[in-house]
C-alpha cells in the first residue's frame, strides 16, 4: 500500500529543518519534492543539477530524518527532476559562472576550496554576555559586507569562538550574498602559500587568489609577527581589498596595539574599523554549550546535574569544556557506570578540582612538558616523538601528546604544530579528533591519556609546592 507522499514528506522535512542549519536547508534541501512513499521507501525529486551533490552530501541526514518518521528500515532515494526550482529571495548562491541561482555540484566543490567549515554557522553559535557584541558585529558584517564595519577585528584567548564566527560569516555570505566570493585562511596558510609562490615564480597567481575576493577572513594574525616579507605582502593585500570595498575580518589573541612585533602601519589598519572582544564564557553560556553538544551527540544523561558540575569546573573556553564532557562520557561508557554528577566530579576531580583557579589562570604545563611526559610514558625520546616516523605506537604517542597540548595549554593549533617538528595545524586537528575517538572506544588509549593527565597535574603541583 502506497502512503500519501506529501503528508509523509512534510514530517520528514520537519526533521530535516531541525538537523540542518537554516541557510544550508534553504539552498540545498528546500527544493526537494516528494514523488513516492511506499512503506519505508521514500523517493524525492531534486533539480537535475543538484541531484548528485545532494545524494552524496546529504544522504546521512536524509536517512536519519526518514528513520525518525518511518522507522529503522526507512530508505531515501533522490531522483533528478526536469526543471530548476524557482529562486528564493535571500538564499541565492553564485553559480559556476558567477551568476545567481542554485549552485551546481561543480560550483559547490569550488566553494569548498574557500576553506570554510559548513558546520560553523550563526545558528550553532551560543550567544552569551561574553561574546554578544562580537556576534552582533559579525552578523552585521555578514549581512552587509564592506558596508557595516571594515575591517572587523575580533580578539580573545584561544577556544572562545573566534574561528567559529569567521566561518559563520563566510557560510552566511556564501548562501545569502548573491554571488559574492569568500575566502577563509589562516596566517600560517597565507605564509606558506606566499613562500611557495616566491620559490615557484607564481607570485601573480598568489596575489590574484587573495586579492580578488569580496570577503577575506584571516585567522590568527598574531603569527604575522617577525615575518617581514609576509607582513609586507599582507599589508599590500589588505590595502588592495580595502580600497576595492571588499570586507576584511581578522582574528587575533590580543589587541592590535599589543602586537608589538608588527609594523605600526599594519596595527593602525587593524584598528581602523571595529575591534570586538570575546571573553571566556560565563556559567549560563557554558551550560548552554554543553546542552547543545549533548543534544547533538545524542548523549543520554542519568542526571542533568552532570552538566552543572562540568560547567562549574571548566571555566576558560568552549574547547576545554567540550573536552571535559567527552572525558566524562567516555569514562561512563568504558566503565559501565551511569552519567551522574558524582561521576563527573570524580573524573574531573584531579584536573579541575573544586575551588581551584580556572585552567589558564594558574601556570599549566607547557608543550615541552607534555612532550617530555609522553615520551617517558611510551619509552621514547623526544626526538622520536617529533620525528616523521609512522610506526603505529609512535604515531599514537604523538597524537596523544598533540591532544594533551591542545587541551592543557593556551597554544593555538599552528603554534602546537610548529613545536612538533614544524608540522601543519591540520595534523594537530586530526590528532585531536582521532585521540578523542579512540578514547571513547579503546580502553587502553583512555587509560594512557588519564595517566598522562594525572602525571602532568602532579608535576604542576610539585612546581607550586
Amino acid at each position: 500500500m502506497t502512503d500519501d507522499p506529501d503528508h509523509t514528506w512534510r514530517r520528514i522535512d520537519g526533521e530535516l529543518r531541525q538537523r540542518v542549519p537554516a541557510e544550508m536547508y534553504e539552498v540545498w534541501l528546500a527544493p526537494l519534492r516528494p514523488l513516492e512513499v511506499d512503506g519505508t521507501k521514500v523517493v524525492v525529486e531534486a533539480p537535475p543539477e543538484l541531484r548528485a551533490w545532494i545524494a552524496e552530501r546529504f544522504a546521512k541526514v536524509l536517512q536519519t530524518s526518514a528513520i525518525a518518521v518511518l522507522g529503522p528500515a526507512a530508505v531515501v532515494r533522490v531522483r533528478a527532476g526536469d526543471a530548476r526550482p524557482p529562486r528564493r529571495a535571500g538564499a541565492e548562491v553564485a553559480g559556476p559562472d558567477g551568476s545567481g541561482g542554485a549552485p551546481s555540484p561543480a560550483a559547490a566543490t569550488e566553494h569548498e576550496r574557500d576553506g570554510l567549515n559548513p558546520k560553523y554557522s550563526f545558528e550553532q553559535f551560543v550567544i552569551g554576555d561574553a561574546n554578544r557584541f562580537a556576534h552582533a558585529a559579525a552578523l552585521a558584517v555578514a549581512e552587509l559586507p564592506g558596508q557595516a564595519y571594515n575591517p572587523l577585528f575580533v580578539y580573545g584567548p584561544p577556544g572562545v569562538g573566534k574561528t567559529h564566527l569567521l566561518h559563520s560569516i563566510g557560510n552566511y555570505v556564501r548562501v545569502c550574498g548573491g554571488g559574492l566570493s569568500v575566502r577563509y585562511t589562516t596566517v600560517e596558510t597565507f605564509t606558506n602559500q606566499f613562500i611557495a609562490a616566491l620559490s615557484g615564480g607564481s607570485v601573480d597567481r598568489f596575489k590574484g587568489r587573495f586579492r580578488r575576493n569580496d570577503v577575506l577572513l584571516i585567522d590568527d594574525v598574531q603569527f604575522l609577527a617577525s615575518k617581514v616579507k609576509t607582513e609586507e605582502e599582507f599589508f599590500h593585500t589588505f590595502n588592495a581589498l580595502y580600497e576595492a570595498g571588499s570586507q576584511l575580518v581578522l582574528t587575533c589573541d590580543r589587541l592590535p596595539r599589543d602586537l608589538e612585533a608588527l609594523e605600526d602601519r599594519l596595527r593602525e589598519r587593524f584598528e581602523s574599523g571595529l575591534v570586538a572582544a570575546i571573553r571566556p564564557p560565563d556559567l549560563a553560556t557554558r551550560l548552554t554549550v554543553l546542552r547543545k553538544r549533548v543534544q547533538h551527540d545524542g548523549v543520554e544523561l542519568d542526571d542533568d546535574a552532570v552538566l552543572t558540575v562540568i560547567a562549574d569546573r571548566v571555566r576558560t573556553n568552549v574547547r576545554a569544556l567540550e573536552g571535559a564532557l567527552i572525558r566524562v562520557v567516555a569514562f561512563a561508557s568504558l566503565t559501565g557506570r551511569p552519567l551522574t554528577a558524582a561521576l563527573a566530579a570524580e573524573v574531573l576531580g584531579e584536573l579541575y578540582p573544586p575551588g581551584a583557579p580556572a585552567p589558564g589562570t594558574a601556570p599549566g604545563p607547557s608543550v615541552e612538558d607534555i612532550q617530555a611526559a609522553t615520551a617517558e610514558a611510551f619509552d621514547l625520546t623526544r626526538d622520536d616523538l617529533l620525528s616523521h616516523s609512522r610506526r603505529p605506537q609512535l604515531a599514537l604517542a604523538r597524537q596523544i601528546a598533540m591532544y594533551l597540548a591542545r587541551e592543557h595549554t593556551s597554544e593555538t593549533l599552528p603554534a602546537i604544530a610548529a613545536r612538533f617538528g614544524g608540522r601543519n595545524h591540520t595534523t594537530v586537528l586530526h590528532a585531536c579528533r582521532r585521540t578523542a575517538e579512540r578514547m571513547a572506544t579503546e580502553p587502553e588509549v583512555f587509560e594512557a591519556v588519564r595517566r598522562l593527565t594525572d602525571a602532568l597535574a602532579a608535576r604542576g603541583a610539585d612546581r607550586r609546592d
